[in-house]
């Protein structure tokens, strides 16, 4: 017989951000501990509010099946001697299993008892699964409370816990199980009587708590929307504060508040900042995309009188706005680059020096990149000066995530170039995998040039990522230069910046393959990159051994090996150019070995030379366009002429001459595919 299991845990207040990570926990450690003890059930369902964690098990198996356990023990040989006496290890194996020595099967290799063990009623197993279950939460600091030495996230309140029509009788983090969970603290706080574990959500609907957090989640998301539309404005719904905002309420009611207009002077990004990250706010904004005065609020209560909380609401984030607008207005008495005096006291690293140092290096190479893309050098070389002034501003020491956005606004008062401000912002792009690049050209320079001194810098005092271990974001500013230059089809030499940047470090560096370390860190995201794509790492690895220069170049010869790796011929030619990167290795085959027709005595042969004689005109001018996918189907059609030419001709003949010229058209062939991939790689 079957019945639904219910466990509810009451406590004080949650973590919010923590919630659903402590409830999916739940969840999976009850579903794990029913796996192990062999109670069978049907759907398991979690719920989560601010002051309960609670799963509901469809279908429990009310008792365990009987089972049969067999236990091994020493080998038969080893259990009796000669005459058949059981030994001293016979023996303790029978007392440990408190048995004779008669009742044991020796039938086997080993000794083996057999026993038949009865299954446990689930009301005897059900508070051990759900204490292990709490008790693996991913909680990384327990708290006690009282004189008790019980420790939880959070004092506990109560404890539902129901088989069926039947409570659980146990304790468990020093509450004792019942039927009779608590309502919403205010609409609802006396005792809810569980009527049955299906009833549980619809139980506590009544007493004014919804139970389900994605109920609770969707109904903010519907209810947030439709107040924004109706004024004629779009809500910013981050899902981060979304999943926090239904993690702090029980019975959601979204109110709309205001806030005065004379505060949209001032950054919208500021202000934004401060209501989501500070009062949980939802922000909303019209159809340009500016700050409406308005914001919504969350109330975790159905008020009579919602106009107080409203007011209330408006009253705590006025001196929020109001911070926001003095310090806006403080640092608008100072121009932007004179904030660099400041920065030439602050530490960037402290072998590396100063922030200060580091913006005329960004500066100095922001300009060569800038000429070197098509932008303005002089542009490149302002944006990289103020490129870090905006980190001594008021605004941004309050609101540190604004870096850069205020440098743009600051230089944009100050009447900087258009571009130079928007670089400011751009610099830091992307900021988070997937996000925007820069869209200007002198915002793109900046940002590479700001990615690379720190991989220069950082990798020259050798500190570079080691494991999980990257406390500089190195490999995130290595793939988002990558994609900078990849995305935007920027024609940028990595290997010559990486060491042109080194160069503008002085002598700070200690470590004296400092270029080469930082090219072959940057050599290396692109697998990380490509794979996510869904590249095979085979193919990037092809390309990699070429160790191109230009993330450009390496990208096209990325698309065209992964389109050549889809074609029948791939496999053959792959395996062919193995067996051919096998022999030469053994060899010693000149750099400059030509293939002599007169040598040429094998009909198989003389079709294979002809073949990439052919191709090596005509696919030279394609290889120094970049244009490799159609020289890679080209290659292609080599296969019936390499296929030929290893079933009939031996390349280690006996004639020395002989034996070199056929080398030489398979050093030919080989260099022919190593224009664009080390195609061997592709073989699995």
């Amino acid at each position: 017989m079957n019945k639904d299991f219910l466990v509810e845990l009451g406590t004080e207040e949650l973590p919010p951000k923590a919630l659903k990570t402590l409830a999916e926990s739940f969840r999976d450690g009850i579903v794990k501990g029913l796996a192990a003890a062999g109670l069978a059930h049907g759907m398991v369902t979690y719920f989560a509010a601010p002051r309960r964690l609670a799963v509901l098990v469809a279908d429990l198996a009310t008792q365990q099946p009987d089972r049969t356990i067999a236990v091994d023990g020493p080998p038969v040989k080893a259990a009796f001697d000669a005459a058949g006496t059981p030994t001293q290890a016979a023996l303790g194996f029978a007392r440990k299993n408190g048995v004779d020595i008669a009742a044991l099967d020796t039938s086997g290799e080993k000794l083996r008892f057999v026993k038949e063990v009865k299954g446990e009623a689930a009301t005897a197993l059900l508070p051990g699964i759900v204490a292990q279950s709490l008790n693996d939460l991913p909680i990384p600091k327990r708290m006690r409370w009282g004189a008790s030495r019980v420790e939880f996230v959070r004092p506990t309140q109560w404890l539902v816990m129901l088989l069926g029509d039947d409570v659980v009788e146990c304790e468990i983090l020093a509450q004792k199980a019942g039927r009779e969970s608590r309502g919403h603290r205010f609409h609802a706080p006396a005792a809810v009587r569980i009527s049955a574990p299906a009833n549980y959500a619809e139980d506590l609907r009544a007493a004014w708590v919804l139970a389900d957090v994605a109920e609770r989640r969707a109904l903010i998301l519907e209810k947030v929307q439709a107040l924004a539309a109706k004024e004629n404005g779009r809500a910013i719904i981050p899902e981060a504060l979304l999943d926090e905002v239904a993690a702090l309420v029980e019975w959601p009611v979204p109110l709309v508040c205001s806030f005065e207009a004379r505060f949209l002077a001032v950054p919208q990004e500021a202000l934004i900042s401060t209501m989501q990250d500070n009062q949980k706010y939802f922000c909303l904004l019209d159809a340009a995309g500016k700050l409406l005065p308005r914001f919504i609020t969350v109330s975790n209560i159905e008020s009579t009188h919602p106009e107080y909380i409203v007011a209330g609401n408006e009253k705590v984030v006025r001196p929020r706005l109001t911070d926001a607008e003095f310090f806006f207005n403080q640092d608008k008495k100072s121009r932007l680059e004179t904030r660099n005096e400041r920065l030439k006291t602050v530490v960037f690293q402290a072998q590396l020096g100063t922030v200060f140092e580091k913006a005329e290096r960004i500066s100095k190479l922001a300009g060569i990149i800038a000429a070197a893309i098509g932008g303005e050098k002089a542009l490149g070389e302002r944006a990289g000066l103020l490129s870090k002034c905006d980190l001594a501003t008021e605004m941004v020491g309050e609101f540190p995530e604004l870096q850069g956005i205020a440098g743009f606004y600051y230089a944009t008062h100050d009447g900087e170039p258009a571009e130079v401000a928007k670089a400011l912002d751009e610099q830091y792009q992307p900021r988070f995998a997937g996000d925007a690049l820069p869209a200007t050209k002198t915002g793109a320079a900046v940002a590479i040039a700001d990615k690379l001194d720190t991989l220069v810098g950082i990798f020259g005092i050798n500190q570079p990522p080691t494991g999980s271990k990257d406390p500089f974001a190195l490999r995130r500013s290595a793939i988002g230069l990558l994609r900078i230059v990849i995305e935007k089809g920027l024609a940028l030499d990595v290997q010559a910046l990486v060491a042109g940047a080194a160069k503008l470090y002085g002598d700070k560096l200690q470590n004296a393959n400092t270029a080469g370390d930082v090219f072959d860190f940057l050599l290396g995201r692109y697998r990380a990159m490509y794979e996510e794509q869904g590249v095979k790492a085979e193919v990037i690895l092809a390309v990699q051994a070429m160790r191109p220069t230009q993330p450009l170049d390496f990208d096209r010869r990325v698309k065209a090996v992964a389109h050549f790796a889809a074609l029948p011929e791939a496999e053959a030619l792959a395996a062919g150019n193995k067996r051919v990167s096998n022999i030469l290795a053994k060899e010693n085959v000149p750099a400059d070995a030509r293939v002599n027709p007169a040598l040429l005595a094998e009909p198989a042969e003389k079709a294979l030379a002809d073949a990439v004689a052919t191709l090596q005109a005509e696919l030279a001018p394609l290889f120094a366009a970049g244009d490799y996918q159609p020289a890679l189907t080209r290659l292609a059609a080599l296969r019936p002429q390499v296929d030929a030419f290893f079933d009939q001709v031996m390349v280690m003949a006996d004639d020395a001459a002989v034996k070199a010229n056929r080398l030489a058209l398979l050093a030919g062939l080989r260099a022919l595919f190593l224009q664009v991939a080390d195609i061997s790689l592709l073989q699995a």
